[in-house]
């Protein structure tokens, strides 16, 4: 059975899940805000997709058009574990010049619900805020929507998927390595 096939089980509401899934996505955050990209890796499935889709203006009646679709158009991300992992030996070897000197950055999720559950995934949903600076006038916030799919793996978790809907069509930073 594909992952695009599975049907959520209705399952009761375990309050337990949604504490551990609380706890995982602020351990992520911690981690991201750390700079411990390589840790942060570690929780990210051999299979992620991390996607985010543009974000565009549109009449009232085509709301199906405001983010890119997915395999078909452009996108801001649209990659794999491979490629983050290159993204962050760049960062990381001192040499990538929109990274220097290094970007401080705060994770704040919210409203986070555990959408849909299945034998081999979670899906959940939540809100973000990711406060970054760089230098004393490089201020960048993000405020936007997010869906991950987790894979349950021993205790813990792994991102299978995370697709990230920003709020803001337009961007006017100078760059964009921060990871999500």
């Amino acid at each position: 059975m594909t992952t695009e096939t599975q049907e959520a089980i209705a399952l009761p509401f375990h309050p337990e899940l949604k504490v551990r899934v609380e706890d995982f996505l602020a351990y992520e955050a911690e981690l991201l805000d750390e700079r411990q990209f390589d840790r942060w890796l570690d929780l990210l499935d051999d299979d992620i997709h991390y996607w985010m889709p543009l974000v565009r203006n549109f009449e009232f009646n085509r709301p199906q058009d405001e983010y890119s679709r997915a395999h078909l158009d452009a996108a801001w991300f649209d990659e794999g574990k491979q490629t983050l992992l290159q993204r962050i030996r760049q960062i990381q070897g001192g040499d990538h010049w929109a990274e220097e000197p290094l970007s401080r950055s705060t994770h704040m999720t919210t409203n986070i619900r555990v959408a849909a559950v299945t034998e081999t995934q979670i899906t959940v949903k939540c809100r973000f805020l990711l406060y970054v600076n760089r230098r004393e006038e490089e201020v960048r916030l993000f405020v936007g929507k997010r869906t991950d799919i987790l894979r349950p793996v021993g205790d813990g978790f792994r991102i299978l998927k995370r697709s990230i809907f920003l709020d803001q069509s337009k961007m006017l930073f100078k760059n964009l390595t921060t990871f999500f």
